[in-house]
């Protein structure tokens, strides 16, 4: 498909409109259609100047990066080429800016000699965020027009900013409320009638008196806080040679700039992370343009830490619910807690009086489930127990009516079993919601074998107005997160068999990135709920070992921090993990009951076996179609259980080694003497894929052929 930039003459003034829904992104087509415009415009004594706009809706979200790594990204012309085009132009050429302006469409309206906005327009240098720092001359042209702090600050936080906040810069010429156009033409129109000098960007110079102590200090700054990310140091790099060199050379540079952190694994995981949770809002199964159900009321049945956070997300979104328990008390310490959370996003500033009232008005307590009936979604928040959900279920199916979307926050339970709780298997859903669940992005779309399509369309919808990532799973035990995790805390297990101490574990993982090590968030999350779990697992499943040394830790009434004591101890009212040397006696214990002699382990190995333990199930899973794709594994890593975005998660990670190196890699520890063969063994989808030389990306289009 060839989208075109439109072409309309008012007078002696030529209108070029970017048209490539939805976001104008700046891709070849695109770039070409500017291009062409712009000459025909030229080429035409009667024009006397030039608006580019992208509509009243939106001016341009920035580079197509579905082109990055293409070879139409670097096909000609290229953005920095329609730039400087623009730029030269002998006639003037207004940006006329609405909505969203970020990353090249903001280096394209930087290029432009006059710029006029709408008022509610929004202006962003996003690059950053992708590993990345504008490279079409957004650290050179930007400095020049608001000043190098506030370039520097804009650029390395990567957020958008109201177009009204440059009023009084030489950004922006003029804020226009109402219609975006008319006002555009009539400034136009002004630049004839006065004969208003071309302002070429490149002509200014930085404003910066005191630049160089400012720029060590930001050097000082962003080399503590950005680690090991590349991009942040590169973008004060760049943005000083906008005070340091010739306008031309400190272009060249930024170029170069940008060209090696496209090379950089960050770089790569980053545009991943962003592409990833794009592609997960595409559901199987489910056309565009499906009908969603509208959702106005919402049941919450649990007034517990999980029931209270999903009541609060959706009262934050000016969702009406109704919460539900069986008994007063419970129900008065809910209420109470949704309160406290709010004071205290009041006392922070994040929350106004009135708003908190809002909010605590839209949550209507109840103990009666006959007060759910107007409910067009309920959500079951309750224990992990079938026949609890059972209870709840039932009463649901009998009092809410026909069409209304029954859920439930099971995190490992069948969804077939609770959907067969009812008369209506096809409206029952998994809202798996990670706690907080007002906090964490995550929410696991659990499609059961009956789940209709409009009923998936609508809780995704859903998931897109309260703020969450969604990801669609299908029925297993421990759907795609959870699964995983358990995987990877047994091969996190494995290694302190090895003789690895929690500490080291932990320490390995958060150096490679992990916002926690897994026996940290052990002890975070209570050791006796896994331990319930993987005892419900032994019984389910006769004759298979599910024991780890977590067991002994949790017989010895070591729960983590609930108590003071787990893999770490704790001081009464801090949550500082301690070595204990009373786990060290116990793991000894327990190598020797298992007939092991310690050996040293080594953070290169830790990392190894966890991370591949990780992408090995995370392709039995690939292969069952419990998800629909690679990436959506890694958007549950990256935002339900801390895994580092610039890593791209476990899947990418697993293909930024090479899945050849993985599976040879899994194969070696399955062949080890005492070694789970079954769990080490490389999951036949990655030994397919290893061997044909395939990466994870052609399994999907293979399986769409």
């Amino acid at each position: 498909m060839t989208f075109t930039v439109g072409y309309a003459v008012h007078g002696s003034i030529a209108v070029l409109t970017l048209d490539h829904p939805p976001v104008n992104g700046l891709g070849h087509s695109l770039r070409v259609g500017i291009a062409a415009a712009l000459d025909r415009a030229l080429a035409n004594p009667a024009i006397r100047a030039l608006v580019l706009t992208g509509g009243e809706r939106i001016f341009s979200a920035g580079a197509d990066v579905r082109e990055f790594g293409t070879a139409n990204s670097s096909r000609d012309p290229i953005l920095p080429s329609v730039i400087r085009a623009i730029e030269m132009s002998s006639k003037p050429v207004v940006a006329a800016i609405a909505g969203t302006c970020l990353g090249g469409g903001l280096e394209l309206a930087l290029g432009c000699h006059f710029r006029v906005a709408g008022s509610e327009a929004t202006l962003g240098l996003p690059e950053v965020k992708l590993g990345l720092l504008p490279g079409a001359g957004g650290t050179q042209r930007l400095p020049r027009l608001v000043g190098l702090e506030r370039a520097l600050d804009m650029i390395l936080s990567g957020a958008p900013q109201a177009a009204r906040s440059f009023e009084g810069t030489p950004l922006i010429d003029a804020l226009i409320d109402g219609e975006l156009m008319p006002g555009a033409l009539a400034f136009a129109e002004k630049v004839i009638a006065q004969a208003m000098p071309i302002s070429r960007v490149r002509d200014r110079v930085v404003d910066a008196p005191a630049a160089e102590p400012f720029l060590q200090f930001a050097r000082n700054t962003v080399r503590a806080a950005s680690k090991n990310m590349p991009a942040p140091q590169k973008c004060v790099e760049a943005l000083a040679a906008s005070v340091g060199k010739p306008f031309d050379e400190a272009l060249k540079l930024e170029r170069e700039f940008f060209f090696q952190l496209m090379n950089t694994p960050e770089s790569r995981g980053l545009r991943h992370a962003f592409a990833a949770e794009r592609a997960s809002t595409k559901v199987a199964g489910v056309p565009d343009g499906t009908a969603a159900r509208p959702i106005r009321q919402v049941a919450v049945i649990g007034a517990g830490t999980m029931g209270t956070g999903i009541a609060i997300t959706l009262a934050n979104a000016g969702i009406a619910v109704s919460l539900l328990e069986t008994g007063q008390e419970a129900l008065q310490r809910g209420i109470d807690s949704i309160r406290r959370t709010y004071e205290s996003a009041l006392k922070k500033g994040r929350l106004t009086p009135d708003a908190l009232e809002q909010r605590m008005n839209l949550i209507a307590p109840t103990l009666s489930y006959d007060a759910l009936v107007d409910a067009d979604l309920a959500i079951e928040a309750v224990s992990e127990s079938l026949e609890v959900k059972r209870v709840v279920f039932e009463q649901l199916d009998r009092v809410l009516r026909p069409g209304a979307i029954l859920a439930s926050n099971t995190s490992a339970l069948n969804l077939d079993t609770i959907a067969s709780f009812t008369s209506r298997p096809q409206d029952v859903v998994g809202l798996h919601f990670f706690s907080p669940a007002h906090v964490m992005r995550l929410l696991e779309v659990v499609r059961g074998a009956a789940t209709s399509a409009e009923v998936l369309a609508t809780v995704m919808q859903l998931a897109r107005r309260i703020g969450k990532v969604a990801v669609v799973a299908g029925v297993c035990d421990g759907f795609i997160g959870n699964r995983i995790l358990a995987r990877y805390v047994s091969a996190a297990n494995d290694l302190l068999l090895q003789g690895a101490s929690p500490q080291q574990v932990d320490r390995a993982l958060e150096e490679f990135g992990l916002a926690m090590g897994p026996f940290r968030v052990g002890d975070l999350a209570g050791l006796d709920i896994s331990w319930a779990v993987r005892k419900r697992r032994a019984a389910e499943n006769p004759g298979v070992d599910f024991s780890i040394a977590a067991d002994r830790l949790c017989e010895a009434g070591r729960f983590g921090q609930k108590n003071g004591a787990g893999w770490y101890r704790y001081e009464p009212g801090r949550r500082d993990p301690i070595a204990d040397p009373a786990v060290d006696a116990l793991l000894a214990e327990y190598r020797r009951d298992k007939g092991v002699t310690p050996r040293a382990v080594g953070k290169a190995e830790i990392v190894e076996r966890c991370l591949f333990a990780m992408a090995n199930e995370g392709a039995r899973i690939l292969d069952e179609g419990i998800a629909q794709r690679a990436s959506d594994i890694d958007v549950v890593y990256l935002n339900g259980y801390g895994f580092p975005r610039h890593r791209g998660g476990p899947m990418h990670y697993a293909e930024e080694v090479g899945l050849s190196e993985v599976v040879r890699a899994l194969r070696r520890i399955a062949a080890e003497p005492g070694a789970d063969a079954r769990a080490w063994t490389p999951a036949p989808l990655l030994d397919r894929l290893a061997a044909e030389g395939r990466g994870l990306k052609d399994h999907l289009e293979g399986a769409r052929k």
